[in-house]
């Protein structure tokens, strides 16, 4: 699990009966799981027992293999460990997870992928399609184990509420390569066989869990901290938003957590046999399903506890529920009777059936209650950091009040002379999938407050924290981002659209930004529940029948960004090369900071350069194929004078099928399984050139065979183009590619089926014939160009084009200019089949050198396929004009030279790759 912030000393009641009395000891024997077993530990919460190993272990402290037959397991949380390592054991029980966390953040849990991992509750290896994982940090648990986790995400933002002055590692246990080495003592401290040592999820830093609190508290970031977005420069107003709401995760991945909250928890709770199924047939043991409140009763979520003969109920109840409290607090209450079975009863302790029997007869459902309590101890935590003091501990009665736990915290505090009523206190539920916070009234009664959690969930109180916090009237401010609206209408029609289909509370609700060419408003809001109206409303809402898209926008505060920093904004395309576009979306969120990695597929580019267009300087990275690189810079070319960096560098991770612009700019022909923090290395190295980009204007008329127009056939329309631009058979090629595509798009997952499609299309027309130089007539910088007899016609922009070929040829000509990207020209190239394009893939030729120029007009007399970048389509007979698309757009080159260098840093242990350590 996950220890954020600065490390804090033990629980003191665990300390004080570590040092007591034998006499006292026996007397408190049943104290808690982690006190029951005679084997202590210096970590809270764990049950010790001594166990003989029959197969090769590992200790999970030290990672160290343990040699002999006797190790050390925990009966809570499985940990394991050799018995030198329990008297320097720093790593809490996962019981005792909700005490470390300081800003309680929800994770996002979404299906994990196929590495091999291990669940950060009970510490077993996930396996099968009921495995999770967070979407946003490295936690990895069974379906059935989630709801024993807690909110300990990163924090990745600042939301106004609970804030840490001191940015600090945030540390996360297990999941290590074995080429991970202690940040410390240097010795390696992962381990793929067991769930061993701790890693920041910041800066990537590794280190054995008995060394992690030497650490210096305050994180650095590591090496991407430049183009890393701080969690101190995002704010966002998040109170009604889920996580997956706030990070813009697809709600689909969010589905294997619900489906799993219907599920039976009875398999996690009983020991296993080797097929997984509970080991029933066992001798001496018993089960019972037991309910840890009233909403599990309602809900049917039970675990199923496992009873030896000397062993107490009411003690393996807590241990199923991970629960560190003591056992005779607690009675078992037998569900629709009035029978009770107290933490005294111990089956069989007499060697006699008769409690077994009673609890038989008695029924095999069971309500795990909290004893009545006349008095209690609560923890109050503060919500400002600067206090010196994590939480102060007030004891209650039926008597106490919200307000006379506030004067007594404030008195601890030595601040009694302040006016209370400028202070409440928050009670804050930390569950893994919501953080839910509870403003209480000042006459609410606290021990009432604690009897009335503790009676719908035991886990829930466990997972409730106490907050002092100062009443601050912060203004609120919510962005949405509405898209799916019609293009290219005015403002005024946009703004009452929006209060047509949304009823906007005109008061509460300002359009700050509209987007005409993308169809898109901006709103700012400043009401939380009108906010989540127009968020879940909008989703709902369609317009000529296309339905709306609403995005949370964060507000990144560009005033503190350092002048050394320039962000990394990432778009992913997660349908590109397979699933391969998915795990690059998981690991960049949970390298960077989530808030700057979009998935492109969910509101396209503008919801990413819409968040940094107050930025003063950052680049972007679009992993995806050409068509996506397109894409962006199409809507970077609209948006562009909203941006206060107007020309970001633009980087290529490709993922599509020809990837000739990526070729070209040293990214690779395509993504074979980078390391994702490799790739972010060599983005920052990366060196910034520039390249062309050119407008075509297809203009559709009826145009007889002496050039002259006629008819007017359809509206024209522009384009922007990159790469090439094709007529005739390349184009007609690509569009029966798409049209297979389109027909079964689930068949189309990688690169290698992709080219074998288009082998197939390509033999179909091998015999084709087509005259294009009779069908068009081609004008270049004023000049007529005569046509050879040829069956396509290509205008390059890069030395590029079907999946690396260099068609224009490396031969010198003292006619033409060498091509290159940023020359302002345009290379014309002619094939005359099927059978020449082979020829040119393969190498064996080049294309028909025809001309070179910077201002194209074609005429079309017949219907002829084109293609843009790969975007086919059937082309009307008219003119065609292409020229300069205004200024140069700057890309990102691989550097050769730093990328040596950074790949032999990699091989030192100071630079090992934070995802590499986790299997990426």
């Amino acid at each position: 699990m996950a220890d954020s912030g600065r490390p804090r000393p033990a629980d003191p009641d665990a300390a004080e009966s570590r040092t007591a009395s034998p006499l006292a000891g026996k007397k408190r024997a049943q104290q808690s799981p982690g006190l029951r077993s005679k084997y202590q530990s210096s970590a809270p919460g764990h049950c010790f027992k001594k166990v003989t190993l029959t197969k090769p272990t590992f200790c999970h402290s030290c990672s160290d293999f343990i040699w002999g037959i006797i190790g050390f397991l925990c009966e809570v949380c499985n940990f394991m460990c050799h018995e030198k390592c329990l008297k320097t054991l720093r790593k809490v029980c996962s019981s005792m997870t909700p005490s470390l966390v300081q800003v309680p953040v929800a994770h996002c849990f979404g299906p994990a992928g196929q590495k091999k991992r291990f669940c950060c509750v009970c510490r077993k290896q996930t396996e099968g399609s009921t495995a999770l994982r967070c979407e946003v940090c490295e936690l990895h648990v069974h379906a059935d184990c989630a709801i024993f986790t807690c909110a300990d995400c990163r924090s990745c933002h600042l939301d106004g509420i609970l804030e840490q002055d001191t940015f600090h590692h945030h540390w996360r246990e297990g999941n290590l390569a074995s080429a991970a080495r202690c940040e410390v003592c240097r010795r390696s401290c992962g381990s793929s066989d067991v769930l061993a040592g701790m890693r920041c999820e910041w800066c990537g830093i590794t280190s054995h869990a008995a060394c992690y609190l030497a650490v210096p508290a305050e994180c650095t970031l590591g090496r991407l901290r430049c183009m890393l977005l701080h969690p101190a420069c995002v704010r966002l107003d998040s109170r009604n938003f889920s996580k997956m709401h706030c990070y813009r995760i697809a709600e689909s991945c969010s589905h294997e957590l619900d489906n799993s909250d219907d599920a039976d928890l009875s398999a996690a709770a009983a020991p296993a046999s080797k097929d997984g199924q509970p080991a029933a047939s066992e001798s001496g043991k018993q089960f019972l399903k037991v309910f840890d409140g009233d909403d599990a009763v309602k809900r049917g979520f039970f675990r199923l506890v496992s009873i030896t003969k000397n062993e107490e109920v009411v003690e393996a109840a807590l241990r199923a529920f991970y629960l560190p409290d003591d056992p005779q607090d607690f009675e078992l209450h037998e569900i629709g009777g009035l029978q009770r079975l107290h933490s005294d009863d111990i089956l069989n302790r007499n060697g006699g059936p008769d409690n077994r029997n009673s609890l038989k007869d008695g029924g095999d459902s069971w309500l795990l209650r909290a004893k009545p309590r006349v008095t209690e101890v609560i923890k109050v935590y503060t919500d400002w950091p600067r206090s010196g003091v994590a939480f102060i501990s007030v004891s209650v009665s039926d008597s106490s009040t919200t307000s006379s736990v506030l004067a007594e915290v404030l008195s601890k505090l030595d601040r009694q002379e302040e006016d209370l009523s400028k202070f409440s206190l928050l009670e804050v539920c930390m569950s893994s999938k919501q953080v839910q916070r509870q403003t209480l009234t000042p006459q609410e009664k606290l021990l009432d407050k604690l009897r009335e959690i503790r009676k719908v969930s035991l886990r829930q109180m466990n997972q409730t924290r106490f907050y002092i916090v100062e009443n601050k009237n912060r203004a609120v401010r919510v962005e949405l981002l509405i898209g799916g609206l019609p293009p290219l209408l005015t403002t005024e029609k946009y703004t009452q659209l929006i209060e047509e289909h949304l009823a906007i509370k005109s008061h509460l609700v300002t359009i700050s930004n509209f987007y005409l060419n993308q169809g898109a408003v901006a709103l700012q809001i400043s009401c939380f529940a009108e906010a989540e109206r127009i968020y879940m409303l909008a989703k709902d809402t369609s317009i000529n029948n296309k339905t709306l898209t609403s995005l949370v926008i964060p507000e990144i505060t560009h005033n503190t960004l350092g002048e050394d920093m320039c962000p990394l904004l990432v778009f992913v395309n997660p349908k590109s090369g397979g699933l391969k576009g998915r795990e690059l979306l998981y690991g960049f969120r949970k390298l960077l900071n989530p808030h700057q990695v979009f998935d492109i597929m969910n509101g396209g580019p503008l919801a990413g350069l819409h968040t940094f267009r107050e930025v003063p300087r950052f680049r972007v990275l679009v992993c995806g194929g050409d068509g996506t690189v397109g894409w962006v810079l199409g809507v970077l070319e609209a948006v562009r004078h909203k941006l206060t960096c107007r020309e970001p560098p633009i980087g290529i991770i490709p993922l599509g099928t020809g990837n000739d612009l990526a070729r070209i700019l040293r990214w690779g022909p395509g993504y074979s399984g980078e390391d994702p923090y490799n790739i972010l290395v060599s983005v920052y190295e990366a060196d910034e050139v520039l390249m062309d980009r050119w407008t075509i204007l297809l203009d559709a008329q009826d145009v007889s065979e002496d050039g002259k127009d006629n008819d007017f056939l359809e509206p024209p329309k522009i384009v922007q183009m990159n790469n090439y631009f094709g007529l005739g058979i390349d184009a007609e090629l690509s569009l029966d590619f798409h049209l297979a595509r389109e027909d079964e798009p689930d068949k189309f997952t990688s690169r290698f089926h992709n080219k074998g499609v288009y082998v197939k299309v390509g033999l179909q027309k091998i015999s084709h014939t087509r005259s294009l130089h009779k069908e068009l007539q081609l004008h270049v910088d004023g000049q007529e160009v005569p046509l050879p007899n040829i069956e396509g016609l290509i205008f390059l922009n890069i030395p590029s084009w079907g999946s690396g070929a260099d068609l224009w040829g490396s031969e010198v000509d003292s006619r033409y200019e060498k091509p290159s990207i940023d020359d302002g020209l345009l290379e014309m190239v002619g094939v005359t089949g099927v059978v020449h394009m082979g020829q040119v893939q393969s190498g064996f030729r080049s294309g028909i050198r025809i001309a070179q120029g910077n201002y194209i007009r074609l005429t079309l007399r017949k219907p002829i396929p084109v293609q843009v970048d790969g975007e086919p389509w059937i082309q009307p007979p008219g003119h065609i004009i292409i020229s300069a698309a205004g200024p140069k757009v700057r890309m990102l080159r691989k550097s050769k030279q730093k990328q040596k260098k950074s790949s032999a840093n990699m091989r030192d242990g100071h630079s090992d790759s934070p995802s590499s350590r986790d299997g990426h």
